[in-house]
């Protein structure tokens, strides 16, 4: 590994005009010089497009793709990703904003891990509202800000299947070569954190970095409020997707200890698709774990 690799940051963006420029000045003022940026607008509907290009004039070196259809988060990325050269890859949405020495804290992570098929790398994130202002913690930190609940590192494959201690996606950095081996991200789905963090935790080890290295906005139509909505179009798109991923996890499942990690995310899903009254998808969740009951019948 050389001393300072060269880190590329893809930031995509739809619809963010109010953030965007918060977002790029996050990257372009971080304290780690080797750094390509990659900038996608998904063909917003609002100003974005023209903010972005106005920024750019003073930045005319920056790539910058923009899409002349929507062609969302997950095609939108492994877009740009064909295009980097970094030796490591962050997926920044243009609404979430690094820490200053967030880049610096990830290589450092990378450079000083004990393991040695590390492939990812995350850390904690502030949580903002809309207006910027303060909301909480990714993960609950005490009084110096450290993490109260150790997280599990190294081989995390059974942690994210029962998704009972999940990682801050939005803090993380991969290797470029584990991008590659696994194909980017699977553009047959609605959101793409999920479905990697379970093809990467199966063959690479991940690490945690004890300290806040983004800030992390919520905004009333991000993706994760689509989860929980009741009747409603793009959260039964996402949640057939996340049926999609568990259903691709099965296949990768190796022992009947990783069979009953997943079930615990299976009962996860059944009680949310009954709250949000999606009572199809929750059939197909009763006959799934039906079979993978099944097989931890299997001697």
């Amino acid at each position: 590994m050389q001393d300072n690799p060269l880190v590329t940051i893809i930031c995509l963006c739809y619809n963010q005009e109010e953030y965007v420029l918060e977002s790029l000045f996050s990257v372009v003022n971080q304290n780690y010089a080797a750094i390509e940026l990659i900038i996608v607008d998904d063909c917003s509907s609002d100003n974005s497009k023209a903010v972005i290009e106005n920024w750019l004039l003073d930045f005319p070196k920056i790539q910058f793709i923009a899409n002349e259809v929507n062609l969302g988060s997950t095609k939108s990325f492994n877009k740009a990703l064909k295009k980097a050269k970094g030796e490591f890859i962050i997926d920044l949405a243009a609404d979430d904003i690094l820490v200053s020495n967030c880049v610096t804290s990830q290589i450092n992570a990378f450079k000083n891990t004990t393991y040695e098929n590390l492939g990812v790398v995350y850390g904690n994130a502030e949580l903002i509202n809309e207006k910027g202002m303060f909301n909480g913690y990714y993960f609950p930190v005490d009084r110096f800000k450290k993490v109260i609940k150790p997280r599990v590192t190294g081989d995390i494959y059974e942690s994210v299947l029962s998704g009972g201690d999940c990682m801050c996606s939005v803090s993380a950095m991969v290797k470029k070569s584990a991008f590659d081996h696994l194909n980017g991200y699977d553009e047959t789905l609605a959101y793409e954190d999920l479905d990697l963090w379970i093809r990467a935790s199966r063959i690479y080890d991940f690490d945690f970095i004890d300290e806040i290295i983004i800030r992390k906005r919520t905004v009333e139509n991000s993706l994760g409020t689509h989860f929980f909505k009741k009747n409603d179009a793009r959260a039964r798109k996402i949640n057939q997707s996340t049926y999609l991923i568990i259903k691709k996890a099965i296949r990768l499942n190796r022992t009947k200890k990783e069979n009953k990690a997943l079930l615990k995310r299976i009962h996860f899903e059944m009680i949310l698709n009954n709250k949000t009254r999606n009572y199809t998808l929750l059939l197909k969740y009763v006959l799934l774990e039906i079979k993978l009951r099944f097989h931890l019948l299997i001697p």
